[in-house]
């Protein structure tokens, strides 16, 4: 499905019709020796949008706007990780996104394609993607930095994704700590379960994040020098920005250890806790056992058989006993 499709001159949006001959005319013609995607001035470029389109519509795209070995099968494929790859002039680079379902208590992993060519860029949106209609809107607002091409849509689309990264460490932090309120409440209930399924969803999020930083750090080493200063900064901004995601979300994955731990411990504690006590009413309840067992003998000669108070005797022993050990087993905590 084709979302927006727009040219750009001079930071300027022109409406473009998104046919493979309309976008066939904004193509940059093949690049001479030594020329790149990233080195070649922009005098205009093309921005495609993409969500969740078939195979016919990639190849169909890349052909127009002249997208060198791009594979439309590889593009659709499902990615576990964040990839970078550099062919001729097409620059290809696949995000992972992140959006934190509160409800579930589960985080949507989401996937965006970026395919920059000299005077274009492809953005193509898969399961739960950043939304870019506001990424485009305020690039729009600025055309000066959007006239520097499409290595800018490249860095703000890089940006939103990165902060897409914080919002869902957000969502997870309330759930985490709210978690943890409840491992030290008075409640008898564990939030077991729950601390194992934050933890299974931390982990899934941090490995889609982490490994976006190779492909940055691959980015920036490799092309900073020849890319618009403009550029690097925002590139070097989005990764400091996923250094501190990703710092956070380890945090919160030691936070909810730390948490499962305390819970593991408060349930060794409760189970201790009531061994004591039922100990100690075993204990209690040994003694009018142990009376009534051997009263209950049939012999001739038992003490005080033939005494109307024998049996009141024995039961006012009893009842003595049992209280003096609940008192006992009162002071000393386990009762």
């Amino acid at each position: 499905m084709i979302i927006d499709c727009a040219a750009y001159v001079d930071g300027t949006r022109l409406d473009v019709d998104p046919t493979p001959t309309s976008l066939s005319r904004w193509a940059a013609p093949m690049s001479p020796v030594g020329g790149s995607v990233l080195t070649e001035p922009a005098e205009g470029f093309v921005w495609l949008g993409l969500r969740v389109p078939n195979e016919d519509e990639v190849d169909g795209a890349c052909t127009a706007l002249q997208l060198e070995d791009v594979s439309a099968l590889e593009v659709l494929t499902p990615h576990a990780r964040p990839v970078l790859t550099v062919s001729g002039d097409t620059l290809q680079l696949v995000l992972r996104t992140a959006r934190y379902d509160d409800q579930k208590e589960s985080v949507d992993l989401g996937e965006m394609t970026l395919l920059v060519g000299p005077r274009s860029i492809i953005s193509i949106r898969h399961g739960q993607a950043s939304e870019l209609t506001k990424v485009r809107a305020a690039l729009e607002r600025d055309p000066e930095h959007l006239g520097l091409g499409p290595m800018t849509v490249l860095a703000a689309v890089v940006t939103r994704v990165i902060d897409d990264y914080g919002l869902a460490i957000d969502g997870f932090e309330t759930d985490a700590i709210e978690v943890e309120r409840e491992v030290f409440s008075d409640s008898r209930e564990q939030p077991v379960k729950r601390l194992y399924r934050l933890k299974r969803e931390v982990r899934r999020m941090l490995v889609a994040i982490d490994a976006l930083q190779d492909p940055l750090t691959r980015l920036l080493r490799g092309f900073g020098a020849r890319l618009p200063a403009a550029v690097v900064a925002d590139l070097n901004e989005a990764s400091d920005q996923l250094d501190r995601a990703v710092t956070r979300a380890h945090s919160l994955s030691g936070l909810l250890d730390a948490a499962l731990t305390a819970s593991q411990t408060q349930i060794t504690v409760q189970q201790n806790d009531d061994m004591r006590k039922i100990s100690a009413w075993v204990a209690m309840a040994a003694v009018p056992t142990m009376l009534a067992g051997v009263y209950g003998m049939n012999f001739d000669t038992m003490p005080e058989l033939g005494w109307k108070l024998g049996y009141p005797l024995v039961l006012g022993i009893m009842a003595v006993v049992v209280t003096l050990l609940h008192r006992s087993f009162k002071r000393s905590g386990w009762l």
